[in-house]
């Protein structure tokens, strides 16, 4: 659940570039790489000139995130939810809390040596 509100608040850009109507590249959260036609722009020659049409084109979209969450506070919860939180906690929280102070009577004991295989001394086999 947290990951749904985290990816539905979250907002990034999709950075495409196109050259001619082919998808060269696709980035998101930075700018898109390019293919290297695209024209170069001179601004210092003061001579006339014929511009060619740049076939390349850069296309950004911006994906927003929602930003109208609704916070509720423990305090705006009615009584009995109030107690039903609070005794579900206390309950699930003491549920685990024995756990790791488990005592183990056999734990200082060592197994008994096996000597002698009693399957085979005595003959019983399982089939």
């Amino acid at each position: 659940m947290a990951l749904v509100v985290i990816f539905s608040t979250m907002s990034f850009t999709i950075n495409s570039h196109f050259c001619g109507d082919t998808l060269v590249s696709t980035s998101y959260f930075s700018k898109a790489k390019t293919c290297g036609m695209e024209m170069k722009q001179d601004n210092d020659s003061k001579e006339c000139s014929i511009t060619k049409k740049n076939c390349c084109k850069d296309i950004t979209q911006l994906i927003e995130g929602q930003d109208n969450l609704k916070n509720s506070a423990f305090d705006s919860l009615s009584y009995d939810q109030q107690l039903f939180v609070a005794t579900f906690y206390y309950s699930y929280v003491n549920l685990f809390e024995g756990l790791h102070n488990n005592v183990i009577p056999f734990k200082d004991y060592a197994p008994p040596l096996v000597v002698k295989d009693i399957h085979v001394l005595d003959e019983v086999y399982l089939i």
